[in-house]
């Protein structure tokens, strides 16, 4: 069943086929579907093909895949732990499984299959349904799968889901207090970053009306995945216009303007996932600070050789120490410089100066009750003496990407 996961793993390590980086936009097309059969040893068959790979975006948005899940066909019982992932249906009925416990849901919906837990998805109809599955990973490029040889075939189905799904339907939607408002265009947020353990940051439904557009909108602090559910229009992403249809999906990527406009004649309706580009996933990027937030001083060693090694344990054995009982004292880093042919080869500049240590304060202030510290006393002898020679220069922290 590995083998399985390995076959499917295998479009993540590669762009799509159908997406070079300068077309963006790639439709879902059921003539480039492969057949697969006892998908994480699931029933049946099912069609499969991938839109959007790990190497379109710099977030960790590992893929989009797409396919059909044939009549008793499905995808089998398993959980990953680097991977979260969200299957949607299209069309039809499918029996949705999350951590051993089964419902029917109605297209169309969503359901998040977050890190962890055990999911599956059946379909016990006559009829193809057609599946989406979105997936963002803890590192970059990385993924896993460990099945648990359960095709879900006859099982006890739950009334009332016990795990979270949502429908993608109209009636949901708003029309106000939301980024779009005012021209007609409806929208909700159907998650936020709080239902995902990664760096998803949302999942987002949108329809906008015949005539209608949004945007120019930047994207700052997110990058964002988008699947045309029906309608037709354009895609303008700084200064390049595309037409787009239903089944189409495309990108955006970290610091792009996206204009979505509906030419047609009938509602251009999205599925939209967020990426956060940081780790913590705060929604809002950060803002220059209008007054510093802490304080650095960065202060340069000439070490000798000899003395390296005796450098780095007293950054270690003393000056950390010392610092960590202080009033304020927010963090530091040793720095060692590049060895001389790396310097070279970036074309660094040259200085005598080997070792950097960087502290952090809250405020100047306290970083001064630092040097008037006991423990300075100790601390500031333990490394000068080791030098022949330093200086240092203090800076106002007005930015970091810290939270």
């Amino acid at each position: 069943m590995y083998r399985l996961f390995l076959l499917l793993f295998a479009f993540t390590t590669r762009p799509a086929h159908a997406q070079p980086n300068p077309e963006r936009i790639v439709h879902n097309d059921p003539a480039k579907y492969r057949v697969l059969t006892s998908v994480h040893a699931g029933a049946g068959q099912m069609g499969f093909t991938q839109l959007i790979g790990r190497d379109v975006l710099s977030t960790n948005f590992l893929y989009l895949h797409a396919g059909v899940i044939e009549s008793k066909g499905g995808i089998g019982h398993h959980f990953h732990h680097q991977i979260e992932e969200m299957y949607v249906i299209l069309n039809g009925e499918a029996e949705f499984t999350i951590n051993g416990r089964t419902s029917k849901l109605k297209a169309p919906v969503v359901v998040p299959c977050k890190l962890g837990d055990a999911h599956a998805i059946y379909n016990p109809g006559g009829e193809p349904i057609r599946w989406l599955n979105f997936a963002i990973s803890r590192v970059k490029g990385k993924g896993d799968a460990y099945d648990l040889g359960d095709n879900r075939v006859g099982a006890s189905i739950d009334r009332v889901p016990v795990f979270v799904s949502s429908p993608l339907n109209k009636e949901g939607l708003k029309d106000k207090n939301h980024l779009f408002a005012g021209n007609g265009v409806l929208y909700r947020r159907v998650y936020g970053p709080e239902i995902f353990t990664t760096s998803w940051n949302h999942v987002d439904h949108l329809v906008i009306p015949a005539g209608k557009s949004i945007g120019p909108r930047r994207l700052e602090g997110i990058e964002e995945v988008y699947y045309v559910i029906k309608g037709s229009g354009t895609l303008t992403v700084d200064a390049s216009t595309k037409p787009i249809v239903a089944d189409d999906s495309f990108t955006g990527s970290l610091g792009e303007t996206l204009t979505l406009s509906n030419s047609g004649t009938a509602d251009l309706e999205l599925l939209i996932i967020g990426i956060s580009a940081s780790q913590n996933k705060d929604p809002n990027p950060a803002k220059p600070l209008s007054k510093p937030k802490a304080m650095a001083l960065q202060m340069d060693f000439v070490v000798p050789k000899e003395n390296g090694e005796a450098f780095e344990k007293m950054y270690y054995s003393i000056y950390v120490p010392a610092m960590s009982v202080q009033q304020g004292y927010l963090g530091s880093r040793l720095l060692r410089l590049f060895p001389e042919d790396m310097a070279r080869a970036i074309q660094a500049e040259s200085t005598t100066f080997n070792y950097q240590i960087q502290i952090s304060f809250d405020t100047e202030e306290n970083r001064r009750r630092w040097v008037a510290s006991d423990q300075h006393q100790i601390a500031w002898p333990a490394a000068s003496r080791l030098a022949k020679e330093y200086k240092w220069r203090g800076y106002e922290v007005i930015g970091d990407d810290h939270p």
